[in-house]
């Protein structure tokens, strides 16, 4: 009987209120819409990170023949197969625990494999390049990626090797600005929940307001103040739920347009977040939006409810 009578109650300040309800429901909707981009968006870099991390390596460029600026390379010509095999084998011994494998690209095979790969007819910058005119290296894979600068104080400057370039820096840049991004977001999605908690706090304190005879009734007759409270705080739960879920649903429109059917692809080269992401986000925000709105609830209408 408690529960119809609740219910009944929630049904009627929900058709009183439609106006004030749909207010919350859209303040809900945009707020919970950024929280869920900005989740994303930290979801996938941090899917992109694992991917990219896994697989890029350290490049040990050799000297090539002829000039080169660094002093490691003053002799003017390239190692000998002598030479790079020592420099394996110094490799293994000093850093066995941090390398777990290590690959020689020939100059040729650099050519065949990488350079003609970006520029089919062999001109670089107006100049057409042979095999001749590459460098030998040496790819070496970490078994931890964050300890590149290990690898760079044992192989830098080292007779032979030219330069140490780890991969990572050509991609920390781009994790660098998608950060930014998901930082500003979050202050956008900040801001529009303390919207949300405010409008939907002075949404039920107005609809308390409007019903305060009926609510002194219910107290006179002996009534609990959360039997009182409970279909105010309904009220704004459901305009919660449904702003959240319409988030949600819009969330899942987003990724399938513009990542599963554009980007996804396009980019074949990147690892992409889908539709099962949102979805595994989705009950988080459903269940935010709903708690936030208890508390607001439960806050404002506090002043209504002193016995």
């Amino acid at each position: 009987m408690r529960a119809r009578f609740i219910l009944s109650e929630t049904w009627t300040s929900l058709r009183r209120n439609v106006s004030m309800i749909l207010s919350v429901m859209l303040v809900t909707f945009i707020s919970f819409l950024f929280i869920g981009a900005s989740v994303l968006l930290q979801a996938q870099i941090t899917r992109a990170k694992g991917d990219w991390y896994n697989q890029v390596e350290v490049v040990v460029w050799l000297c090539p023949d002829g000039t080169s600026q660094a002093a490691s390379c003053a002799a003017g010509v390239a190692p000998t197969d002598t030479e790079i095999v020592q420099l394996q084998d110094l490799i293994r011994q000093e850093l066995g625990d941090d390398v777990s494998q290590i690959t020689y690209v020939s100059r040729e095979d650099f050519y065949n494999d990488t350079f003609l790969q970006q520029y089919p007819d062999g001109t670089y910058q107006g100049r057409t390049l042979t095999a001749a005119d590459m460098q030998d290296s040496l790819r070496l894979k970490l078994t931890d990626p964050t300890k590149y600068q290990v690898v760079s104080e044992v192989l830098s400057g080292r007779t032979g090797v030219e330069e140490v370039v780890d991969q990572r820096q050509i991609f920390d840049p781009i994790f660098a600005v998608l950060n930014r991004a998901t930082v500003v977001t979050v202050v956008l999605a900040a801001v529009m929940v303390v919207v949300a908690i405010l409008l939907t706090g002075t949404t039920i304190r107005l609809s308390a307001a409007s019903r305060k005879n009926e609510t002194e009734i219910m107290r006179l007759v002996g009534a609990s103040n959360w039997t009182i409270r409970l279909p105010f705080v309904l009220e704004g739960v459901v305009a919660s739920f449904l702003g959240s879920m319409l988030a949600c649903g819009a969330l899942n429109a987003l990724v399938k347009v513009f990542i599963t059917d554009w980007l996804a692809q396009n980019v074949q080269w990147m690892p992409f977040i889908t539709q099962r992401t949102v979805w595994l986000t989705a009950p988080v925000l459903v269940v935010g939006a709903m708690a936030l709105s208890v508390v607001a609830s439960t806050i404002s209408l506090r002043r209504y409810l002193k016995a």
